[in-house]
């Protein structure tokens, strides 16, 4: 079984310590949530949004439609 390791981007301190303390640690993780829930965490700007979005559409994947 493979190794799952952080495809996240790199992101500003406060984003990655946002998404770390909501137990995100790869973009696989993101899918689960809403975009309205990642937006809403403190530490998650507009420009962190962004490169999350664009991240996740590199690989196929999108937010959570709650």
């Amino acid at each position: 079984m493979k190794k799952q390791q952080s495809d996240l981007p790199k992101l500003a301190a406060p984003a990655q310590r946002a998404l770390a303390g909501a137990g995100i640690q790869n973009l696989k993780d993101l899918t689960k949530f809403s975009e309205a829930q990642i937006k809403a965490l403190h530490g998650i700007g507009p420009n962190a949004l962004k490169e999350l979005n664009r991240a996740m559409q590199a690989n196929g994947m999108s937010f959570a439609k709650k």
